[in-house]
């Protein structure tokens, strides 16, 4: 197979969405309602739509292979991602065949983005044993590269995995090789796994400052160097936020979703949560949230380029809550205004 011929950008706009979905929301209407989100994307042309995989009530996607599939069909450019892939608690084959399928349904425009979860749901649910959280996702990401890499798998008894025997992977997918991103939280350790492999990585930032995250960055790329790997393999940066005709505005509309969500996230793990204060400091330019006016968001983009070097952005617009309106027009003002003014300002130099 060749790469796809769509042309990738020097620095790639995007949105992710976990497919939230608040108490009184039709299922239907939402995951309706995120495939709209993802055609209009297109249509604006952002470069990249991830969607992730929860096994919870209060999240909708549980098999993002198959939402993206059906924005396949009603999009032609924009970029489709996992976001991410829980492979630990997953069989990796029939992760890169379904990821191979879209592959082929979209015209070479689907990506993997592989990691370990920030829930464990799917642990109990597929049968797995929590005690072996990194031995799984280790053996699951070495299988899933054999398999992007190999037609056909030979593949010895693993600690969680039965023997394959050169056995033939299929579809195999337009692009070649399919790509491959993992997802880290700031753990160390998966930060310097992903530069050893000279994959590129999604680094998630929901909260703090930035700065703190910088050294990660660093720690990937001399990871990639020492391993052999030529020239640093790309870095995304994934953060929450919202776009609104005005700052005051845009604080307004994302602050009741984005707390609801983060407040119980907070009661299930015992840290603190998020209040109007709080909210309103991570909205400055060295506060984690994109929540502001086109230009706002613009400016903070091109802040973090400055000190992250990455190579792409995606931003996840809190939609279970949200009515779906004010949700498009947040995904047409990025589209439309700030990722004009931010590609304008990086093509000056």
């Amino acid at each position: 197979m060749t790469e796809t011929s769509l042309a990738k950008p020097a620095f790639e706009l995007g949105l992710y969405s976990f497919g939230e979905l608040a108490p009184d929301t039709d299922p239907r209407e939402r995951l309706n309602n995120l495939v709209e989100e993802i055609v209009l994307a297109d249509q604006v042309g952002l470069d990249v739509f991830g969607v992730g995989e929860h096994h919870r009530p209060d999240f909708v996607v549980s098999a993002p292979a198959v939402v993206l599939a059906s924005a396949a069909s009603r999009t032609s450019r924009i970029r489709l991602s996992s976001a991410v892939n829980v492979i630990s608690s997953d069989d990796p084959i029939r992760v890169f065949q379904q990821f191979a399928t879209l592959d082929l349904l979209s015209g070479g425009r689907a990506e993997i983005m592989a990691g370990r979860g920030s829930f464990i749901e799917s642990f109990a649910l597929f049968g797995f044993d929590l005690h072996n959280y990194d031995t799984l996702f280790a053996e699951a990401l070495e299988l899933l590269m054999l398999a992007r890499s190999s037609e056909v798998v030979t593949w010895p008894d693993g600690k969680h995995r039965a023997a394959i025997d050169g056995r033939g992977v299929y579809p195999r997918p337009v692009q070649s090789p399919l790509p491959v991103w993992i997802a880290v939280g700031g753990t160390p350790e998966s930060v310097v796994r992903a530069g050893a492999l000279g994959l590129p990585m999604a680094l998630a930032i929901i909260g703090g400052m930035p700065e703190r995250f910088a050294p990660l960055a660093d720690l990937f790329r001399r990871a990639a160097a020492a391993n052999g790997h030529a020239g640093a393999p790309a870095l995304s940066i994934n953060s929450h936020g919202y776009i609104a005709e005005s700052s005051q505005q845009a604080a307004d509309e994302a602050f009741p979703p984005l707390s609801t969500m983060m407040n119980r996230i907070a009661r299930e793990r015992g840290f603190a949560g998020m209040t109007r204060a709080s909210f309103d400091a991570s909205r400055s330019l060295r506060g984690a949230d994109f929540v502001g006016s086109p230009a706002e968001i613009a400016e903070k983009i091109l802040w973090q380029r400055e000190l992250f070097g990455h190579d792409r952005f995606l931003l996840q617009i809190i939609g279970g809550g949200m009515p779906h309106a004010q949700v498009l027009r947040a995904i047409e003002l990025y589209g439309t205004r700030v990722a004009p003014e931010v590609r304008k300002a990086l093509a000056a130099g």
